[in-house]
C-alpha cells in the first residue's frame, strides 16, 4: 500500500533522514513542514494516511495541533515524536488523541513497523459520504464540492463550516459553538468572522431559490435546511 504521509519536523537533520527512510525503504510518499502553525491546515486540505508529529514545534506545539484535530473529527492515524520520555507526558499524548508515541532518539526502521502496524489497522477502504443538495454534491470524504459537476473551490474554513452544518442539518448552532469548532476559542478573528463565512459559503454554493438554505437564526445562529 503506497500511502501519503505528513511530516512535522523542525529538526533539519532529523526530518532528512526520516524522509529519506520513508521514501527509500517505505516506498511512501512524503510532505515535510517544519511549522506548527502549518500543520493543521495541511492535515485538514490534503488526505494524510498518517501524520508524525514532533510535540515541540515552533509556532504551535504538536500535543495542541493533535488535540484540535481529534476535535474537528480528524479519523486518520497521528505518531507523536517528542524527546519527552515520562511516563505522565505519554498520557499526555495518547490522550491528545496520538495514535502512537517515539521518544527521541529511535531507530527509523522502528518507526517503519510502527507506520506498518497503524496502515494495518486504520487504513481499510472508506465508502465515500456524499451528500446532495439541490444541484450541489458535496464529497465529504475527498472534501471537494460540485455545482452541476463543476468543482466549487472552498477555503479549508468555507468546507469545515459546511462540513459542521451538514452534520448537524435541522438543529441550530449558536455562533459560539461554530466559533470553538471551526477556530477555536484562542484563534485572534472576530466572532464576526463566521457571519462573513457563511456569507462567501452562500455566495459559492449559488443554490438558485435556495440562497438561504443556510437559514439564519436571529441572534443565536445558523442551521442547515436540506
Amino acid at each position: 500500500m503506497r500511502l501519503n504521509i505528513l511530516l512535522a519536523e523542525d529538526d533539519i537533520r532529523l526530518g532528512e533522514l526520516i524522509v529519506h527512510i520513508l521514501k527509500k525503504k517505505g516506498g511512501y510518499q512524503v510532505e515535510w513542514v517544519t511549522q506548527g502553525g502549518e500543520v493543521y491546515d495541511y492535515a485538514i486540505e490534503s488526505h494524510y494516511d498518517v501524520l508524525i508529529l514532533d510535540w515541540m514545534l515552533p509556532g504551535e506545539e504538536g500535543i495542541n495541533i493533535c488535540s484540535r484535530l481529534r476535535k474537528q473529527g480528524y479519523p486518520n492515524a497521528i505518531i507523536m515524536l517528542t524527546a519527552k520520555d515520562a511516563v505522565q507526558n505519554r498520557i499526555m499524548g495518547l490522550d491528545a488523541g496520538a495514535d502512537d508515541y517515539m521518544v527521541k532518539p529511535f531507530e527509523v526502521g522502528e518507526l517503519l513497523a510502527r507506520i506498518r502496524a497503524l496502515s494495518r489497522r486504520n487504513f481499510a477502504p472508506i465508502q465515500e459520504q456524499i451528500i446532495q443538495i439541490q444541484d450541489v454534491k458535496v464529497n465529504i470524504t475527498n472534501r471537494a464540492v460540485f455545482n452541476k459537476e463543476k468543482e466549487i473551490q472552498l477555503t479549508p474554513r468555507e468546507f469545515q463550516l459546511l462540513d459542521l452544518l451538514i452534520r448537524n442539518k435541522g438543529q441550530v448552532l449558536s455562533r459560539d459553538v461554530i466559533y470553538d469548532r471551526i477556530w477555536g476559542y484562542d484563534a485572534d478573528v472576530s466572532i464576526k468572522t463566521i457571519d462573513a463565512t457563511v456569507k462567501l459559503l452562500r455566495k459559492k454554493l449559488n443554490l438558485e431559490g435556495k440562497h438561504k438554505f443556510i437559514q439564519s437564526i436571529r441572534g443565536v445562529g445558523y442551521k442547515l435546511e436540506i
